[in-house]
């Protein structure tokens, strides 16, 4: 039975979605206006650090954003995102909406490939990334009208001293609900990654899983540890927690469990977002030495947790890990919430305003227990606008108004939802999603390689490593330090969390009666 406390949450949910918004104007601006607070610390692993009021990011987007509009951009341009967790990269995100641009996040990690891919899919106009990077642009980025490095390139314009110009009024653009204003790049389970686009009224739905499933409130403190390139920084990182007048913390440093917990107590944090890999690992540490007094809430998402993991980290901490389910197209739509029982190992029960459910191939709901496609009913402010320039994909995303998600689950008589597995290839790894074909693809270019197949395999810590299956051409013998330099290879290729962690040398792959790959028949059995 449905807890009463979730009931009244789920009927007194209304998405009050408003005709027009723009997240630096609706958001920023009238916070830093009506309850200016801290709205964002920084630090890096030298030690430097830095903090910043609402108002401070209201008038430096202000200022980056003419700047924008001076190098020729306009509402609806298309602009490449590539920083890591430092400010430049929420005032970057904030000035683009400001004025109708349509910012596109992508992790550092990306090579020149991957970025060729997406500036000539998404048609960009601009570039900003760090300038210890321009070099991936070259021969891709040249013909853009925007091209901002942080410190400054030669070819390229400094974004600091575009933020410091001196200050001017900004006409911010009206944004419609239902305009475009932000896409993510995310894998599919074939060919090349898909362009995720969200509408304006997505990033004003975002208040509710920060309000629902982090618990934000006005002057909180929350730390997700996600990189810059993907949604679930949206979420827990900028969009949500701003929406509520929380603070985020932004550290540019390598994953160190002590340092990870130091800064939880430095920074006082309220709200600790990561995925379940690296709570694991923190859970090494002797968490009774740092003062986490502040610290209420532990949420994780992005992957499935293992119930070991909440368990120890409730005997370590004294709280429970609220897990939640989502994806780059539908943004939360399962959570676990603050006043209702965590039941770990379960994704959580439908999110505020989301109709989620469990249906057959026929779009008819399962019964309790029963496993079936997870699908969430349209519309649905949360829902993407549709894969960029490509109708026919968005399309098959449906049965009726039900939105297939792609994966497996299955609903117990309380309403929690608990994850199945994928129906497709594509691969989970400690939170980062990945497309069986980028992986091949990169492994095919080396010349030892004639065929191959990636699948994702089992792993404890990581919930799914990539393991690639391959044939090699003849005059090749399989060994470690071949598989070493595949390794390699697939690294300096692909974006390297893409790189096969596992390796094994056939004769043959499993193939249908049509010549395709059989990747399901490489996977483990299941017992």
């Amino acid at each position: 039975m449905l807890s009463e406390n979730y009931l009244a949450r789920r009927n007194a949910t209304v998405w009050n979605v408003p005709k027009t918004f723009n997240f630096g104007v609706d958001v920023v601006d009238r916070t830093a206006v009506e309850a200016d607070g801290p709205a964002m610390f920084w630090e890096n692993e030298a030690g430097d650090s830095a903090a910043f009021a609402f108002s401070d990011v209201s008038r430096l987007t202000d200022q980056l954003a003419n700047a924008l509009l001076g190098r020729g951009i306009v509402k609806g341009d298309r602009i490449i995102v590539m920083l890591p967790r430092i400010p430049a990269w929420p005032l970057s995100m904030v000035a683009a909406l400001k004025i109708g641009a349509i910012p596109v996040p992508c992790v550092e990690m990306l090579t020149a490939g991957d970025l060729a891919f997406r500036i000539s899919n998404s048609g960009a106009r601009g570039v900003i990334c760090r300038a210890a990077h321009v070099e991936k642009f070259v021969g891709i980025a040249d013909h853009l009208p925007l091209r901002l490095a942080v410190g400054g390139a030669a070819g390229w314009d400094d974004l600091d001293a575009a933020m410091t110009a001196a200050p001017r009024p900004l006409t911010a653009a009206i944004m419609a609900a239902e305009d475009p204003a932000l896409m993510y790049y995310t894998s599919g389970s074939t060919g090349h990654p898909k362009g995720v686009m969200h509408a304006a009224r997505a990033i004003y739905a975002w208040r509710m899983s920060a309000e629902h499933w982090l618990d934000l409130h006005p002057g909180d403190r929350i730390w997700c540890t996600a990189d810059t390139g993907w949604s679930k920084a949206g979420t827990s990182t900028l969009f949500g927690p701003w929406s509520q007048g929380a603070a985020c913390l932004l550290y540019d440093g390598g994953f160190l469990p002590s340092r990870r917990l130091e800064l939880l107590a430095k920074y006082r944090i309220n709200v600790y977002c990561a995925p379940g890999t690296e709570l694991f690992r923190v859970l090494d540490e002797n968490i009774a030495t740092y003062d986490l007094t502040p610290l209420r809430r532990t949420v994780t998402a992005g992957e499935a947790m293992s119930p070991v993991i909440g368990e120890r980290w409730e005997r370590a901490t004294g709280a429970k890990i609220a897990e939640a389910y989502g994806q780059t197209e539908t943004l939360m739509t399962a959570l676990n919430y603050p006043d209702v029982p965590v039941r770990y190992g379960s994704m959580g029960l439908a999110a505020p305003g989301c109709d989620v459910d469990v249906i057959d191939a026929q779009g008819v709901p399962c019964a309790d227990g029963v496993e079936g496609n997870l699908a969430l009913r349209a519309p649905n402010p949360q829902l993407m606008l549709g894969y960029w320039q490509d109708e026919e994909l968005t399309r098959s995303r449906f049965i009726g108004d039900w939105y297939l998600t792609g994966d497996r689950a299955s609903r117990d008589v309380d309403g929690y939802f608990w994850f199945a597995g994928r129906d497709d290839d594509l691969i989970n790894s400690a939170g980062y999603r990945i497309g069986p074909m980028e992986v091949e693809n990169a492994l095919l270019e080396h010349p030892a390689v004639h065929e191959c197949a990636v699948v994702g395999w089992p792993d404890a810590e990581r919930g799914e490593i990539v393991k690639a299956f391959i044939v090699l051409r003849p005059g090749f013998n399989g060994s470690d330090d071949l598989a070493a330099e595949l390794q390699n290879h697939a690294k300096a290729t692909t974006a390297p969390y893409k790189y096969p962690r596992a390796i094994a040398f056939i004769a043959a792959l499993p193939r249908t009666l049509t010549g395709k790959i059989r990747r399901r028949d490489l996977k483990p059995t299941k017992k």
